[in-house]
C-alpha cells in the first residue's frame, strides 16, 4: 500500500521516470532505509550514498557498518565518505548542522556526476515538512516559508513527502526490516528536536489531527502562492529602479509591507530589520541605514530606499587609460563624462593616484574660479547617498584634478598656451 502511494506521488509530481538512475541518501535511519526499499522494489535503478560525519563517536561507525551490510544484502552499489565536520565548521565559521549540510550536498553532487545519475533522493517525509513549517514560523517567514518542504529542488527529489513517520515505521515492520536510531534525535538540544519532541506533542493534545491539518493548509497555500508571486512580480516592476525602491510608489501599493518583505528578505534582511525599514519610510532621517547578514545595505535617501550590495573595497570598478598628445588648434576637447583632458605643463608630474573622496576635499570645478567642497558639489548634482559613497577622485599628490566621471579641476584646463595634452579615459572593468 505504501509503495503504491509513493509511486503515484512520484508520477503526479513528475519526479522521475523508470529510465532514471537514482542516488539514495542513506543514513541508516528508518526514513532513508524505507526510501531505499521502496525505490528498489518499484524497479528504479538505485545506488546509495552514506556520509560518516564522525560526530557521534562509535555510533557513527555503527551506522556505516549497518548501511554497508544492508546494501550488500540488497545488491545495491554503495558510496561512503568520511568528513572532518567539526574542523570544516570551525574553518568556515558556521554551525555543525550547516557544515554537515554543505559537505553532504556537495558530495552528493559529485557522486551524481560520477555515477551518471539523474537525481538524488532524500528521505524527508510529511513530519519533516510540518517541523520545517513550524520552524520557519517561529523564526519569522514569508508565504514561501509556510509551504513546507518542496517535492523537488533542482536535482534533489523527496519521494516520501506523501507519507508520515508512522507510515514508514509500519512499512518497515511489515517487511521485517530493521534500522538504526540517531541518539541525537532523542535530545532536545536543537530547535528542530524541540519542535518534534515538545511542541508537536503539545499541539496534538489540543488537536490530534494537527499535523494532518498543517499539511492540508500547506498544500492549499501552494496554490495561493502562484497568485501571490504573480502579483509580487508586478509590484516589483512598479517600485524598483536600478538603485533601489521608490518610496512614493511603494506606499501606493495595496500591500507595501508584503512587497518590501519579498524584495528584501532574499537579500538577508530579517523580519525585525524590515519592520525598522518600514518605519524609516515616513519618519526616518536621510542617511539612516541597515545592513543584512549577507552584507547588503538599505539606505534611506530623499525619495528612495537605496539598495547596495556588498562591494569589493580593495578594487576600483574601472580602469584609467592615459594618453599624451601634442596640442594643436585642431584638437577638439571631448565632451564625454568618462574622458578628462589636462594641460600637461600645468601638472607637477605625471604620477596619479585614485581614491574615494573624503570629507573636506575641495577642488575648483571646470568653468569656475573659486574652490568648492566636493560634498557640496555632489549634493548640487543631486547624487544619491550610494552614488556619493562610490565617487572616486583622481589626484596628483594632494591635489584633486578630476572628480572622476563628473568634472575636472579648472586649474588644469586646456587654453591657448597649452603645448601638450594629457587625456585620461575611464573604462569599466
Amino acid at each position: 500500500m505504501l509503495e503504491k502511494k509513493i509511486a503515484k506521488y512520484i508520477d503526479n509530481e513528475h519526479l522521475l521516470s523508470k529510465e532514471d538512475k537514482v542516488i539514495i541518501a542513506l543514513s541508516g535511519g528508518a526514513d532513508s532505509v524505507a526510501l531505499l526499499h521502496v525505490m528498489h522494489s518499484l524497479g528504479y535503478k538505485c545506488e546509495a550514498a552514506h556520509c560518516n560525519f564522525h560526530l557521534r563517536g562509535e555510533e557513527s561507525n555503527r551506522d556505516e557498518t549497518f548501511v554497508h551490510e544492508l546494501c550488500k544484502s540488497m545488491q545495491i552499489p554503495l558510496h561512503i565518505i568520511h568528513f572532518e565536520t567539526e574542523k570544516y565548521a570551525i574553518e568556515n565559521k558556521i554551525s555543525i548542522e550547516m557544515a554537515a549540510r554543505e559537505l553532504r550536498y556537495q558530495w552528493f553532487e559529485e557522486i551524481k556526476k560520477e555515477s551518471a545519475a539523474n537525481v538524488i533522493a532524500v528521505a524527508h517525509h510529511q513530519d519533516d515538512s510540518v517541523e520545517t513549517l513550524l520552524l520557519n514560523l517561529i523564526r519569522g517567514t514569508g508565504l514561501s516559508g509556510l509551504l513546507g518542504i518542496r517535492p523537488q529542488n533542482k536535482d534533489i527529489i523527496r519521494p516520501l513527502l506523501c507519507v508520515n513517520r508512522q507510515d514508514i515505521i509500519e512499512y518497515l515492520g511489515s517487511i521485517g526490516q530493521n534500522y538504526v536510531t540517531d541518539s541525537t534525535n532523542l535530545e532536545d538540544e536543537y530547535i528542530r528536536n524541540k519542535i518534534r519532541l515538545n511542541l508537536i506533542p503539545l499541539m496534538e493534545e489540543i488537536n490530534p489531527s494537527v499535523k494532518k491539518n498543517i499539511i492540508a493548509t500547506s498544500n492549499y497555500l501552494n496554490e495561493i502562492e502562484l497568485i501571490y508571486n504573480n502579483e509580487i512580480e508586478n509590484g516589483k516592476q512598479r517600485v524598483l529602479t536600478k538603485e533601489g525602491i521608490r518610496i512614493s510608489d511603494l506606499l501606493k501599493e495595496p500591500a507595501p509591507n508584503a512587497l518590501l518583505f519579498e524584495i528584501l528578505h532574499p537579500l538577508g534582511f530579517n523580519s525585525a530589520q524590515i519592520q525598522n525599514i518600514l518605519s524609516l519610510l515616513l519618519k526616518g532621517q536621510t542617511g539612516k541605514q541597515l545592513i543584512s547578514k549577507d552584507g547588503w545595505r538599505i539606505i534611506k535617501d530623499r525619495n528612495m530606499l537605496l539598495i547596495q550590495p556588498k562591494e569589493n573595497l580593495e578594487e576600483t570598478p574601472f580602469q584609467l587609460i592615459r594618453e599624451e598628445l601634442i596640442y594643436t588648434k585642431d584638437f577638439v576637447i571631448p565632451r564625454e563624462k568618462n574622458i578628462a583632458c589636462f594641460d600637461a605643463d600645468k601638472l607637477e608630474d605625471t604620477e596619479f593616484t585614485i581614491r574615494k573622496w573624503r570629507k573636506g576635499d575641495t577642488f575648483v570645478p571646470f568653468g569656475m574660479k573659486g574652490q568648492k567642497k566636493i560634498s557640496d558639489y555632489l549634493t548640487d548634482r543631486k547624487l544619491s547617498l550610494i552614488q556619493k559613497e562610490r565617487q572616486y577622485v583622481l589626484c596628483q599628490r594632494d591635489k584633486i584634478i578630476w572628480v572622476i566621471g563628473e568634472r575636472t579641476d579648472n586649474r588644469y584646463r586646456i587654453d591657448d598656451k597649452t603645448k601638450r595634452v594629457i587625456i585620461i579615459t575611464m573604462r569599466e572593468k
